[in-house]
Parts: structure tokens; C-alpha cells; sequence
């Protein structure tokens, strides 16, 4: 999976699952300013990506997630062999 695979499935699941619109959703898009997503959504969005992806939640880095493309470099740095 490269870098642009995993912002479309980011973005999918910011529109399917909190009713985000898609034209919000920028890799410098804040996920609580810019999304108005809260701390309980961003670890249900965590969440949902874990178990569709196997990745592994390391909840020390997930405190320094703020932007869209923290969570993709997230996946890319968690994603299995």
C-alpha cells in the first residue's frame, strides 16, 4: 500500500463512518479542528482501521496524531509484511 492508497481509505472511512464531507478531507486537515472529530472518534476511526488492516495500535504514538496524514503515515509504518 503506498501513500495515496492509504489516504483514500482514511478519507472512506472519515466519510462513511462520521459523515464527514469528502471536500474537507486534506492530508493537512486537523481531525479535531478541521473535522471536528473528538478524541472518542479519533479511536474509533483508529479502531475501525486496526481491524480492517491488522495494524497494530501503539497508543503512545496515536496521542501525536492531529492531522490526516498522521494517520496515514501511522498505517504505513504499522501496515504487516
Amino acid at each position: 500500500m503506498d501513500a495515496d492508497e492509504a489516504f483514500d481509505l482514511v478519507k472512506m472511512h472519515l466519510v462513511d463512518h462520521f459523515e464527514i464531507p469528502p471536500e474537507k478531507i486534506t492530508p493537512s486537515a486537523n481531525l479535531f479542528k478541521d473535522l471536528d472529530l473528538d478524541s472518542i472518534d479519533a479511536l474509533d476511526m483508529i479502531a475501525l482501521l486496526e481491524a480492517n488492516l491488522r495494524v497494530k495500535v501503539d497508543e503512545d504514538e496515536l496521542k501525536k496524531i492531529r492531522k490526516v496524514k498522521d494517520v496515514v503515515n501511522y498505517i504505513l509504518r504499522h501496515l504487516p509484511e
